[in-house]
């Protein structure tokens, strides 16, 4: 920043940036209008379709001064500490159209409303679109959402419960082509559209990251059966690495040995189900495996089903 500036270290320093924020915060709103008056003309974008999400931050110390500061669910898997919730709306270019700081202990799906009216008061009403994970809105809220007189769309994920309420439907419909590693299935029910997407692209990220993590937690498993910890070092690595395997660790099956075998010098044992990892993630081949990978490795440990 100071080299932007061109004034030196002192005029960039990030306090002095935080004190400017602090001093434009009262112009928040007449900002917004400002920048949503710029962008048809000098960018040519709109505001018809709208992603919300929220996120969490926190802050260490006693936080005495920030009256929104509590505890509330961390997704930076920090519980014990002070935190704030940020709500964000922006377009699908990435230019925001509004934003509130709320307290720490806010629930995601008592915003939305809110910021539906927000919206519709600072830019009007106009046919939107609203793009959100499955957990912010309640079905209270989407069925204010699918009144013809507000004319409001929405993209949310489905809720798991109607998933298994309507999977034999979906299994029935065929596969539609969209793009050449997309494919979908789509049904209407109860004036809303579902649709249902199959990636390759995504099923090969997620076998990468699943193939990944096994194979981290199989080596960290050996070299603890190497090292012959004690067993309160033993139990204390065993839950740090099952935190880092994630549902990798439900296919390895150990045997944590008493006192009286890790006496005698018996490491503890653990076994790698491999038809339970095929079977979970759906590959049919049981005698498949990668040349490039460790042999404790199959090419199929992932969603996609082996060729």
């Amino acid at each position: 920043m100071d080299a932007l500036l061109g004034n030196g270290l002192r005029r960039g320093e990030k306090d002095r940036l935080y004190r400017c924020l602090d001093r434009v915060l009262e112009h928040k709103q007449e900002l917004f209008l400002w920048l949503r008056q710029k962008w048809p003309i000098c960018l040519r974008r709109n505001s018809k379709c709208c992603s919300y999400d929220l996120t969490s931050t926190y802050f260490e110390g006693a936080m005495e001064e920030n009256p929104k500061a509590k505890y509330g669910h961390s997704r930076d898997k920090r519980t014990i500490v002070w935190q704030v919730v940020i709500a964000l709306v922006i377009t699908t270019d990435g230019f925001p159209l509004a934003y509130e700081v709320m307290d720490g202990n806010t629930s995601d799906r008592t915003t939305l409303r809110g910021f539906l009216d927000k919206i519709e008061k600072t830019y009007g009403k106009a046919k939107r679109m609203w793009v959100m994970d499955r957990g912010i809105p309640t079905e209270e809220i989407l069925q204010e959402m699918r009144d013809p007189a507000r004319e409001i769309f929405y993209l949310v994920g489905t809720p798991k419960g109607k998933i298994q309420q309507y999977e034999k439907k979906w299994l029935e419909l065929p596969w539609q082509k969209v793009r050449d590693s997309v494919d979908v299935k789509l049904f209407e029910q109860d004036g809303e559209l579902y649709v249902l997407a199959k990636s390759e692209g995504r099923q090969a990220k997620e076998t990468a990251m699943r193939r990944k993590r096994l194979a981290r937690l199989l080596k960290k498993l050996r070299a603890m059966r190497r090292s012959l910890p004690s067993l309160v070092q033993l139990l204390m690595r065993l839950g740090a690495a099952k935190s880092q395997a994630g549902r990798a660790f439900s296919f390895v099956q150990m045997k944590v040995p008493g006192k009286a075998s890790r006496s005698r010098g018996r490491p503890f044992n653990f076994v790698w189900i491999r038809k339970s990892c095929r079977r979970r993630n759906g590959a049919t081949d049981t005698t498949c495996c990668a040349p490039t990978l460790p042999p404790e490795i199959p090419a199929c440990c992932g969603r996609a089903t082996c060729s």
